[in-house]
This record gives C-alpha cells, structure tokens and sequence, in this order.
C-alpha cells in the first residue's frame, strides 16, 4: 500500500481555543500565538536568570547571555554607530525571537512559526515603522531627503526618486520574504527526505545508495540548524542597517 504525505500540512494553523468571530472569521488562539508566547516565556527565563547573580565571573548561563548581547551591540554599532545605542532593546528582542522561535521549529512535531508570511511581514512592518516614525521625529521632513540622492542632477531626480521610494516600500517585503521563504523551504525539504527514508526502510529496498536519504537529511537537519541561526543574525544586521537611515538619513 503506498503511503503519501503533505509536506504542507506541517503548516497548516490549529485552533485551541476559539476566541468568537467577525463576521464568518473565527478569531482563535492558535499554535502559533503558543509558540510565540513560548518563546518570550524562554527569552525571559535566559535573561532573568542570566541577570540574576551579575557575578565578575560569569556562569555558563551569565556567558551566553553576555556574548549574545555582545554579539548584537556590536552588530549594531557597526551599522549606526554610537546613536544607535537606544535600540538595541528593540535589535536584541528582535533577534532572540527570531532565533528561538526558529530553534523551536527545529523540534521534531513542533510549529515553525517563522515559516508563515504573516509573522514574518508583521516582524519586518515593525521594524519599517519605528525607522519612518523615529526619523520623521527626530528629524522632520528632512527624513524625506533620503529619497533624494545627493549630488544628482535635477532632471534626474524626477526618475531617481521613485526608484527610491519603491525601494525602501520594497524593505518590509524582502526582509519578511528571506525569513520566511528560507524556513518554508527547509521544513519541506527536510520532510520529503525523511519520507524517503520511511519509504525505503518499509520497502525493504537495501541496496549501496539506501543509506543516501538518510544521510542528506541528518546534512539537511544540521544545514537547517544553522539557516535558523543565520536568518535571525541575518534578520537583526538589516534591522540595524535600516535603522540607520532614521538616524543618518542625509547619508
């Protein structure tokens, strides 16, 4: 008897307590809004008990915290410099969401919450905010300036200035998209080999390349550990980059 499956039905949203509906919606606390409560549950937990002896010398716990924060200050000071200090709360907490949450994703029968669009559009919509709301507060209508290039002829701005509007409308998708679209990808991939690897065991099929699926996707679980690791690093350097442009939009 063949056996099929659904690699997109890892996906798929659960209710788990039906919260009424609008209209013929149903609003419900989902798998996903558990796993994200989770994960600032285990990013508090980190944070307090790492913060909670602030020994000279640090415990293992005290350690990680102190290279992660370190790790991300400097991710940040790198791209705005010194005025970009007063959000490293936000680059931080950014980051450790994003990192755990697709650490979860990683546990067998568990939700990756970072491979639905619509976590990882509001995550992107949030950052794109806080750049237009910031600059636009701290520097007025110059913050538009950075639509207009420096030292470009007149007749061309007419051109260039679109482009740039397009392009920085363009952030909150790309930066959503790379997130979401490397986790989608690596989940089913990840399922499919591991369905050959049922496949051939049921089957009975022994011969010199059996093994092979098996061992591309022990390859593809450990590629797939440092994608979840990379796209957080990756997610919070372009948070810091855009939060450049709302403190240096003349730049």
């Amino acid at each position: 008897m063949a056996v099929t499956i659904d690699p997109i039905e890892q996906f798929e949203l659960k209710p788990l307590v039906s919260l009424g509906h609008i209209g013929h919606q149903q609003l419900a606390f989902t798998q996903s809004a558990l796993y994200m409560f989770a994960a600032v549950g285990v990013i508090a937990l980190i944070t307090i008990v790492a913060t909670s002896s602030r020994s000279i010398v640090p415990g293992r716990m005290q350690s990680l915290a102190e290279i992660f924060y370190e790790f991300i200050a400097d991710t940040l000071h790198q791209s705005t410099g010194e005025g970009g200090k007063r959000f490293m709360p936000l680059v931080f907490s950014l980051f450790m969401f994003v990192l755990i949450l697709n650490l979860f994703g990683m546990i067998p029968y568990a939700f990756a919450v970072t491979s639905h669009l619509i976590v990882t559009f509001g995550l992107a919509a949030l950052v794109i905010s806080t750049v237009v709301i910031f600059g636009v507060m701290k520097h007025g209508t110059h913050f538009f300036g950075l639509f207009v290039p420096s030292g470009v002829p007149k007749p061309l701005l007419a051109i260039l200035v679109p482009i740039e509007i397009i392009s920085f409308i363009s952030r909150p998708i790309s930066l959503s998209v790379r997130l979401f679209a490397n986790m989608l990808a690596g989940h089913i991939a990840m399922k499919i080999f591991a369905f050959f690897v049922v496949q051939l065991l049921l089957a009975g099929a022994w011969s010199v390349l059996s093994p092979l699926p098996l061992f591309l996707t022990i390859a593809l679980t450990a590629l797939e550990f440092l994608v979840a690791a990379l796209q957080a690093y990756v997610f919070a350097t372009l948070t810091a980059i855009y939060l450049n442009d709302a403190l240096h939009p003349g730049h």
